[in-house]
């Protein structure tokens, strides 16, 4: 395995057709970056959990992950919640360094993109 991961983490929903998009999205980044582990994540209703995630990655060799939140904006969740997710297995994986990346909806390219659908253009 790659010493570098990458763990879309995304809310989770009850019906797991609600999943297709963030694993279409996990696939895509697999392809931009073959030289990376990428994998799928949820907050809750939907497994795994980050802390799962997280624990697969270190157990196979990684030494760097970058958890990118796929959320629209960063609400209650990302500023309570995720935080302490990420203390809890920056705790358990010392030997990780984990980073928090932005939330995926708040770059400018995405709004940008996300505008240019709803314009219909």
């Amino acid at each position: 395995m790659s010493q570098e991961a990458i763990v879309l983490f995304a809310h989770g929903a009850r019906d797991p057709e609600w999943a297709v998009p963030a694993r279409q999205v996990a696939a895509e980044v697999q392809r931009l970056r073959p030289d990376v582990s990428v994998s799928v994540a949820f907050l809750e209703f939907m497994e795994p959990t980050l802390a799962d995630a997280v624990d697969a990655a270190a157990a196979a060799g990684a030494r760097a992950l970058r958890v990118v939140p796929l959320f629209v904006a960063r609400g209650g969740h990302l500023k309570k919640d995720v935080p302490a997710l990420i203390e809890a297995a920056q705790a358990k994986h010392p030997d990780c360094r984990i980073e928090l990346a932005a939330v995926v909806g708040e770059d400018a390219g995405v709004v940008h993109a996300m505008a240019v659908y709803a314009a219909g253009a």
